[in-house]
């Protein structure tokens, strides 16, 4: 194992929306993303999933609330509520959540990433 600069992983993508992974823990995966705009209304099912924010600032949009989350801060999405992250500006955030869980969760559309891709 070798240390993970965040920086420097972050570098080497430009994409949104589509999280990489950049190292796991036991059955867990430790993804960087870039979130720009709106995503889509989804849950996970089986799992939690825990949001934190590198630089930035960003919203989760629950059925009964919205979560402001702000660089340094983090969320944790308890397994089966619906959720719809979105930023407003360019946002860098890390998620820790079990290997295997895709991006849009219940839904499979265009804004399903790739599951493990690793950088």
């Amino acid at each position: 194992m070798k240390k993970i600069n965040f920086s420097e992983k972050l570098s080497e993508f430009t994409d949104h929306w589509s999280p990489k992974v950049i190292a796991e823990m036991n059955n867990y995966q430790f993804k960087l993303v870039k979130i720009e705009g709106d995503f889509i209304w989804h849950n996970h099912a089986d799992t939690d999933e825990t949001f934190i924010v590198i630089e930035g600032s960003m919203f989760i949009e629950l059925e009964d609330e919205t979560v402001e989350l702000n660089e340094g801060e983090m969320y944790v999405v308890p397994r089966g509520v619906n959720h719809k992250p979105y930023a407003l500006e360019e946002c860098k955030v890390m998620l820790v959540e079990p290997r295997g869980v895709l991006n849009t969760g219940n839904i499979n559309n265009n804004l399903t990433a790739s599951n493990d891709e690793w950088i």
